[in-house]
């Protein structure tokens, strides 16, 4: 019965503890999903920037 009892907790406390790290890293995943995105949202201003500046400089190659 001990044998029984012990397995029973050990095998409710894997679980409790799988859930655990499964949200931990989902966690993080989402942590990072969310500073990638404003990295890329950046990267996509400064490039847009750098179009309008390059156009500004050289308005010969774009016609204007």
């Amino acid at each position: 019965m001990f044998a029984f009892i012990t397995t029973v907790i050990l095998y409710v406390f894997g679980f409790v503890f799988l859930y655990g790290v499964i949200r931990l890293g989902m966690r993080h995943a989402m942590e990072d999903l969310e500073a990638r995105r404003a990295k890329l949202a950046q990267a996509e201003q400064m490039a847009w920037a750098q179009d309008r500046t390059f156009i500004r400089e050289n308005s010969f190659l774009a016609g204007g």
